[in-house]
């Protein structure tokens, strides 16, 4: 999967590093992260959902990002077996008894 994956127009996007996002597949426990080439390197999500949609290459997104593209045909899903849905985000804090109200009160923010 790889291999086929390099040979593609990749649409890359540069976070808080130097580097591009390496894209990262899991399917039925092997994990494989792929460094990708394409003809652009971006670092707003909606640019590189924009240049997938104009054709310039393929992309890889949360799917709450492209749902809408998704729902009107504008994208297509690829390597679907491979992307496992998100399992959310976690937190990761001191115990309760060192837990300022500060904390306390982002804790109950976000379980909503």
């Amino acid at each position: 999967m790889s291999r086929a994956l390099v040979t593609h127009r990749c649409i890359n996007l540069r976070g808080g590093s130097a580097r591009p996002y390496r894209w990262e597949f899991e399917k039925d426990g092997e994990t494989l992260i792929v460094d990708v080439n394409g003809p652009l390197i971006v670092d707003d999500a909606d640019l590189m959902i924009r240049a997938a949609m104009d054709g310039l290459g393929v992309t890889f997104s949360f799917e709450e990002y492209v749902a809408p593209q998704i729902a009107s045909g504008s994208l297509v899903r690829v390597l679907e077996d491979w992307c496992p849905p998100f399992a959310g985000y976690f937190l990761y804090h001191p115990s309760r008894r060192q837990q300022s109200p500060a904390l306390s009160a982002l804790i109950e923010t976000l379980r909503l």
